[in-house]
């Protein structure tokens, strides 16, 4: 009886309160919320769907008028114009050095002394020789005459009958061995002249000479060495004849060798002087190849003035010539040149690109353009929201422009240069 009695008044009680309603509200307020969520995920899937997919963007570049000056950049040292190696042409041991590095010397100055004794013993040696070979030529001439005037008396006493045709047969022949001994003296003579002039040759040779005007650039040798001159001479002194012209070899890449000829002007720059820029021309350009790692260049050589003495041998270079100048063309960006777009029906790859939006394949901008100048180009421009290809001829290019020779082109018309990338 108390039991019924407190479940009616706990019923009592929560209907009062409104408990049950308030629960039963709440359980219909989340239905409405999830269907709410779904329908708007339904409208947006379908507008999706209907709106299809987002029309191509194209980026342009604009047809311009200016000048534009093609270059051929190259990398080479810096050389004196003449640089002499000098060596002793006899072995022997170093006694005097005269000069150092960045010492000017001229023409016929003494850089180095070589020890004589043995040189000037040797040339005295070889005066007394020729002094004896001379004698010895007196000495046969005298025996000559001799043999020649007998020869006469027994060649009288034999017209007479008093001599046997013996003894003039011996008589003749000592005269011809005298004679031949006279010859011989004489080539005696010759040789030991020869001899002696080699000895003094080597003795002036023991003076190592200057043979330009010019600075010493490295010296490798002190008093006291010994050096050797065999089947190699020993370089001890490096001359530049003068540095106030110099002249700088580049190597340049044979796609480019083509554009690049004499007289042709250019700049360059040192690490040194990296703020300044020096003139140069063309003096030569070699037929000869050099390949290392499979590339080919070819060396071209440019004159350079040094008046201040500025530029040392041995900087490395790098070089800008001028191939071409044009001042007033038709310049496009060299993006239109490699533009094709893309077919209608072409599937769309599906690519996931991680770390980042996809590449920009469409903006090649600072690459050269695919095709030499004189030649025939297709590029692309947008009519009536539509690529349409048009034929024009190439000329020159910096890099990033290249000059119109002809076609149907005008300054201020817009070209297509790529496709715009959508933002993720």
């Amino acid at each position: 009886m108390d039991d019924g009695r407190q479940g009616q008044t706990g019923a009592d009680v929560s209907a009062v309160l409104g408990l049950g309603a308030s629960h039963t509200l709440k359980r219909m307020n989340r239905w409405w919320i999830a269907g709410g969520v779904v329908a708007l995920l339904l409208i947006v899937v379908a507008v999706r769907l209907l709106s299809g997919p987002p029309g191509v963007e194209f980026r342009f570049g604009e047809v311009s008028k200016g000048g534009i000056v093609a270059t051929v950049t190259a990398t080479g040292t810096l050389q004196p114009v003449n640089t002499v190696d000098i060596g002793p042409e006899i072995s022997g041991q170093i006694d005097i050095v005269n000069v150092d590095f960045n010492d000017r010397v001229t023409a016929g100055q003494v850089l180095a002394v070589m020890d004589t004794d043995v040189l000037k013993a040797k040339v005295l040696q070889g005066r007394a020789s020729l002094t004896a070979a001379r004698a010895r030529v007196e000495d046969a001439r005298a025996t000559a005459n001799e043999a020649r005037l007998r020869l006469g008396r027994i060649r009288e006493l034999q017209s007479r009958g008093n001599a046997s045709k013996q003894e003039l047969d011996a008589q003749e022949a000592a005269d011809a061995r005298a004679r031949a001994a006279v010859g011989s003296a004489d080539a005696q003579v010759a040789v030991a002249a020869a001899t002696l002039s080699s000895d003094e040759t080597n003795l002036a040779k023991a003076e190592i000479k200057s043979p330009i005007n010019g600075v010493v650039l490295s010296r490798a040798v002190e008093p006291g060495q010994v050096v050797a001159a065999t089947f190699q001479t020993p370089v001890l002194f490096k001359l530049a004849e003068d540095l106030t012209k110099m002249q700088l070899e580049v190597d340049v890449d044979e796609a480019d060798i083509g554009h690049v000829q004499e007289k042709q002007r250019g700049t360059f720059t040192v690490d040194a002087f990296q703020d300044r820029q020096f003139p140069a021309t063309i003096t030569q350009v070699r037929f000869a190849p050099k390949t290392k790692d499979n590339v080919v260049t070819y060396q071209a050589v440019l004159e350079v003035d040094n008046a201040d003495l500025l530029l040392r041998p041995g900087m490395t270079a790098t070089a800008t010539i001028t191939t071409a100048t044009r001042a007033d063309a038709t310049l496009i960006p060299n993006a239109a040149l490699r533009f094709t777009p893309p077919a209608a029906d072409a599937p769309k790859p599906r690519r996931t690109f991680i770390g980042g939006p996809p590449p920009d394949f469409g903006n090649a901008a600072a690459l050269p353009p695919p095709a030499r100048a004189g030649s025939t180009q297709r590029i692309w421009v947008l009519k009536d929201r539509t690529p349409q290809p048009v034929e024009i001829k190439i000329g020159i290019s910096n890099g990033v422009h290249t000059e119109v020779l002809g076609g149907e082109l005008k300054p201020g018309d817009a070209v297509i240069t790529g496709i715009e990338t959508p933002k993720s």
